[in-house]
């Protein structure tokens, strides 16, 4: 025990949390001064919704039957949460390029409240999101059909998803610390995204594309958000269509066990 009275653990803790939120605070009013990139943002996936729902939509057929903008918001939502890691990628790479980063490791701070405090950032910015999706999806004529608590439940399997990609996010920016490199994180995200369940069944396409999709762990979150929301299409015969819920867990859990020890591991590595 400390001089003060106070265990070491609990105070570093304490300090850590404090850290934490102050970084926080500092994304949010880089968000708050800069209103238009947030907007454009926020409704970026909703132009997404109108092309396909109302554009694409009378050519699309969903597995079973369906109305095909129930079929399509709850990959949208998914779609929201991936498009989110550009974003997570830009503000590390830039923070780092221009030193910020490096004068946050000079600080007496908490090590961990850097990467912490994006992350909770990032993190409530997809709420917003997501929220703004959800409004969107009841505008269209979509709805939730299996109860409040399982809505509740895909919501926070979305978070989960994106929370995972943060941290993705996180590694890539402190790897390779150029923003301009963003444009290549562009490149695979798309394919990621349509490479999923997102917008047709798996079923529609070749065999080894229908199998890559149905592994996706986009797919899997897709899955779990219809089959909670009570939204048609998310049955299907494969292994990982039938376990859809417990994929959309596991995908994330394991992607947060590899990307966040390198994440940490990079930044402490900064400077060397």
């Amino acid at each position: 025990m400390s001089t003060t009275g106070v265990p070491p653990a609990p105070r570093r803790l304490r300090w850590a949390v404090a850290d934490g939120v102050t970084l926080t605070g500092r994304a949010l009013a880089h968000w708050r001064r800069q209103p238009g990139q947030f907007v454009v943002g926020l409704l970026f996936p909703v132009l997404m919704v109108l092309m396909f729902g109302y554009l694409f939509g009378g050519a699309m057929s969903v597995p079973g039957g369906g109305d095909y903008r129930e079929f399509l918001l709850p990959g949208m939502f998914a779609m929201t949460v991936l498009f989110g890691i550009e974003s997570t990628y830009a503000a590390v790479a830039t923070d780092t390029a221009r030193g910020v980063t490096d004068r946050f490791r000079s600080l007496p701070m908490t090590p961990s409240a850097v990467l912490t405090g994006r992350a909770a950032a990032d993190l409530l910015h997809c709420a917003a999101g997501l929220a703004v999706m959800l409004a969107c999806g009841v505008a269209v004529g979509w709805q939730w059909r299996a109860g409040a608590p399982a809505a509740l439940a895909a919501v926070g399997l979305l978070l989960l998803l994106r929370f995972a990609l943060i941290w993705v996010g996180i590694h890539l920016a402190l790897l390779l610390r150029r923003p301009e490199s963003v444009v290549m994180l562009q490149i695979l995200v798309w394919p990621v995204g349509f490479t999923s369940n997102a917008f047709v069944s798996p079923d529609t396409m070749p065999g080894w594309l229908a199998t890559l999709a149905g592994w996706n762990p986009l797919s899997a979150t897709v899955g779990a958000c219809r089959q909670l929301f009570g939204n048609p299409g998310w049955g299907g015969e494969s292994f990982a269509a039938q376990h859809a819920v417990v994929l959309a867990v596991a995908w994330p859990l394991l992607l947060i066990a590899v990307f966040g020890p390198l994440a940490v591991r990079r930044y402490r590595g900064l400077g060397r």
